[in-house]
């Protein structure tokens, strides 16, 4: 049975920059990381991939060029955690067992939570940027109109924005290919608003206005039928029952379930989205209530609740804040000097997350509005940026950010742990 100082479970963003950093620090560590993937993407260009101006293959790199120098990678998959023992099972390579956990693997999609998605997912006109952005791009390229349905599920999802950020540039593209006026563009959410922090949910509720967008909240998506191109929605506003409005450009029609029931000609959404099994089935993850599945971690220090030698950060971890690549770059530091004050001194460090994530929102092409916001709401945009640019407004200097800026920093500053 092989043992390591510390185990990192999961070799996407969370994993490789913990790592990264860690090794920075002290280079004698002995740390492992098990991850089954090949291949390692930057996700936040997704969304650029499927709106035809971004090369899927550019947002692809060998996983084994960012594994850092003197980390064991075990490639395999976990399957299963035991923080009674500290060990870690893997499906090929046996047990791994640790000194420290860091947990890290992501989430994974979960398409059945919906009846017919699965089926449906990534076929004719129906496309996700979380699964195949380069079948969007082809679904976009082929609309000739009719309705361009937008919508996410009640679960947690990664980068709260991205369902509403496709929506923008589909939207900038059937205007830029004259087939805006034969297209209802709409935007179905089982959110209560377009963006929890107010200074950026003005600025979209403008463009949602000015650019002729339906916006549908309380709608959460529960079954969709491929064949008839249709899909359903439960209208869960409390207390309150569902009337078709008399403007229905849509073609809304209510079920005998109260269901309601629309029609499309270009279906795009995120999936329903998970923590991975292994993680709902081990002790470290919450066992009942609302955040059941996910991993239980103090918010602040991101140390576990219960298991004082486990570690947890990025999408897995539970945290009332937007899953994002930018969550991760603050939480990362945070878990490294934490971990490392713990193993020098048996006290956990007093590095603090405030909840920092943001959502770079892809408004057109050329155009975007950096979301940046803290637990609570809170807009905290980086003072930085903010006495050069109002980032709560539509910006091209925020498009290039986004296009060039963001992915640089990340394969060459993120993953190589410095930033």
């Amino acid at each position: 049975m092989k043992h390591y100082q510390i185990v990192i479970i999961g070799g996407g963003t969370a994993g490789i920059t913990v790592a990264a950093q860690l090794k920075l620090k002290d280079k004698n560590l002995q740390i492992a990381i098990i991850e089954p993937s090949e291949k390692h993407y930057y996700q936040p260009a997704w969304t650029l991939v499927g709106a035809g101006t971004y090369d899927f293959e550019d947002t692809e790199r060998n996983e084994a060029d960012y594994i850092p120098k003197g980390v064991d990678w075990i490639k395999d998959k976990a399957t299963g955690v035991n923080p009674h023992t500290n060990t870690v099972s893997t499906a090929a390579s046996g047990d791994v067992t640790y000194d420290y956990l860091v947990v890290a693997p992501g989430l994974v999609m979960a398409p059945e939570l919906i009846p017919g998605l699965k089926e449906a997912m990534d076929k004719g006109v129906v496309c996700s940027n979380y699964t195949d952005p380069k079948h969007t791009w082809e679904v976009l390229k082929n609309f000739k109109g009719g309705n361009a349905i937008f919508t996410q599920p009640t679960t947690p999802i990664k980068c709260g924005g991205a369902p509403q950020k496709i929506m923008y540039l589909a939207e900038d593209y059937l205007r830029k290919h004259g087939i805006r006026d034969k297209a209802n563009v709409a935007f179905y959410t089982p959110g209560t608003i377009i963006f929890g922090v107010p200074d950026f949910a003005k600025t979209l509720n403008k463009i949602i206005h000015d650019r002729n967008i339906l916006f549908k909240p309380f709608m959460a998506p529960v079954k969709i039928d491929a064949k008839k191109q249709e899909i359903y929605f439960k209208y869960i506003k409390p207390d309150e029952e569902y009337a078709i409005p008399s403007d229905n450009p849509v073609g809304e029609e209510l079920t005998d379930t109260k269901e309601i029931k629309v029609h499309f000609d270009l279906l795009h959404l995120a999936p329903p989205q998970a923590a991975p099994k292994f993680i709902q089935d081990s002790d470290i993850s919450i066992q009942e209530g609302p955040g059941k599945g996910w991993v239980d971690v103090d918010i602040h220090s991101l140390q576990h609740k219960r298991f004082s030698n486990i570690f947890a950060l990025g999408d897995v971890a539970h945290l009332p804040t937007a899953k994002t690549g930018a969550a991760i770059r603050k939480q990362a530091p945070v878990v490294v000097e934490n971990l490392l004050k713990l193993m020098k001194t048996h006290e956990v460090g007093q590095a603090s997350y405030s909840g920092y994530s943001s959502c770079p929102l892809v408004t057109r092409y050329g155009k975007m509005v950096l979301a940046e916001f803290k637990y609570d709401n809170v807009r905290d945009s980086d003072p930085m940026i903010s006495k050069f640019v109002d980032t709560s407004k539509e910006q091209y200097s925020m498009w290039l950010l986004k296009k060039y800026g963001l992915p640089f920093m990340y394969w060459n500053l993120m993953l190589r742990g410095k930033a």
